[in-house]
């Protein structure tokens, strides 16, 4: 048995490149000191006052930043190609992060969130498009699960530490310390892959014409909004979920970056190797439809939450694996579909479809339960979570009707 399960966890990771690997420590140590993001909304109503509308405000701020900056980042990667991306939107990043930190005005707040999600979320869509060609398809799953892997153990800590800063040093620090680790991934980056060593070089007068856009990709058009209306209630996990666990559970910032923590280390333990035997049996968006389908249900058990055992077993548990059946294989599918000359553009489309959410999620959530209360809140979500899960099985089932490869949206 043990000897099954060592066999099981070595060929999750073996057959991935070298370039693979150093993409996924850079993102770890991006993600280490990811700590504003957890705790901002606690950090504006608490910190600065802000009132929960207000904060929700300055939140669809930072989902609007994202949304430009994922337009912007697969522009700029189909046009300059994946590296220059990467390296100057961290190296921005980690001095908006400090600039950000000094603001205290509503409106200089939420212009300065605005700003730096633009530019930090520029580098996903040429860091996929560059994880994309530095795998091979019969991989590609596992790639974008090792990438995921090293997001959420980055994650799982920085929450970690980000509570203990607070407590310790006051909520300025996260700021600091966010920024410090942007740089820091930025040296890596340069580090591990210097510039010239094999990196894609578009040629511009090509890359814009050929292949279809993905704008213009009626079913991954219809892909991008079923994933966007998952999404706005996967990110009631960072919004609205840290408001409802100190101000009505009496959580403390701590234990809400403890409670986060547990999400990201069950991703690490486990997702590799169910990435990995999932992408051998199943089609994506049947993983998609899956994992959307138990984010949803996963809402569901706040409705009888009495404390933090529901939470640890019941609600973190399940959307755990609903987000490992689901999320890895949403890059992988973009990544299959698309021309690669147009990849960083339809990279860039499935991640207007997060920054989407992220403009919608915070404003709605919040704005809900302050009108109806929590467990209304919890209910759309997860009204939302089956929709999104309806929406890729009825997108599955057309295109195995419809396109050349069963349940693949193909476009030559």
């Amino acid at each position: 048995m043990l000897q099954k399960t060592a066999r099981l966890y070595l060929d999750a990771y073996t057959g991935l490149s070298r370039e693979v690997w150093y993409l996924s420590v850079v993102l770890l140590i991006n993600r280490t000191g990811a700590m504003v993001l957890p705790f901002l909304t606690v950090y504006l109503t608490t910190q600065r006052a802000y009132s929960l509308a207000a904060a929700g405000f300055v939140m669809s701020c930072f989902g609007a930043g994202s949304l430009v900056g994922s337009y912007l980042g697969g522009w700029l990667t189909d046009r300059l190609g994946f590296y220059p991306v990467q390296q100057w939107t961290l190296v921005v990043s980690g001095f908006l992060f400090w600039w950000v930190g000094q603001q205290t005005e509503l409106w200089a707040t939420a212009i300065s969130i605005f700003v730096l999600s633009m530019i930090a979320d520029a580098f996903r869509p040429a860091n996929n498009a560059a994880l994309a060609y530095y795998s091979r398809p019969e991989n590609r799953a596992r790639a974008y699960g090792l990438l995921r892997l090293a997001a959420n153990l980055g994650f799982s800590t920085g929450p970690v530490l980000g509570g203990l800063l607070i407590a310790s040093l006051g909520y300025e620090m996260l700021f600091w310390v966010d920024g410090a680790t942007c740089l820091l991934a930025a040296i890596a980056f340069r580090v591990l892959l210097p510039p010239g060593r094999d990196e894609q070089h578009p040629d511009a007068s090509v890359a814009v014409v050929r292949g279809l856009s993905a704008y213009r990709n009626g079913p991954f058009l219809a892909f991008a909004i079923f994933n966007t209306l998952v999404a706005i209630g996967f990110m009631q996990f960072f919004s609205s979920l840290p408001v409802y666990l100190k101000q009505h559970l009496g959580f403390t910032e701590g234990q809400i970056g403890g409670l986060i923590a547990i999400n990201g280390v069950l991703i690490v333990l486990t997702e590799m190797p169910l990435v990995h035997q999932l992408s051998l049996r199943f089609r994506p968006l049947m993983l998609i439809a899956t994992g959307n389908a138990l984010i949803g249900l996963a809402y569901l058990l706040l409705l009888g939450a009495a404390g933090p055992l529901i939470f640890s077993v019941g609600f973190i548990l399940l959307l755990t694996i609903g987000e490992m059946i689901s999320m890895p294989f949403t890059s992988t599918f973009a990544a299959a579909v698309a021309p690669e000359p147009r990849r960083g553009e339809y990279m860039g489309l499935l991640g207007i479809s997060w920054s989407a959410a992220f403009i919608i999620a915070p404003s709605l959530g919040l704005r809900w339960a302050a009108l109806f209360g929590f467990a209304a809140l919890w209910q759309l979500v997860a009204l939302l979570g089956l929709v999104g899960a309806v929406g890729m099985l009825l997108l599955y089932w057309w295109e195995k009707q419809k396109a050349h490869l069963p349940g693949n949206i193909r476009q030559e």
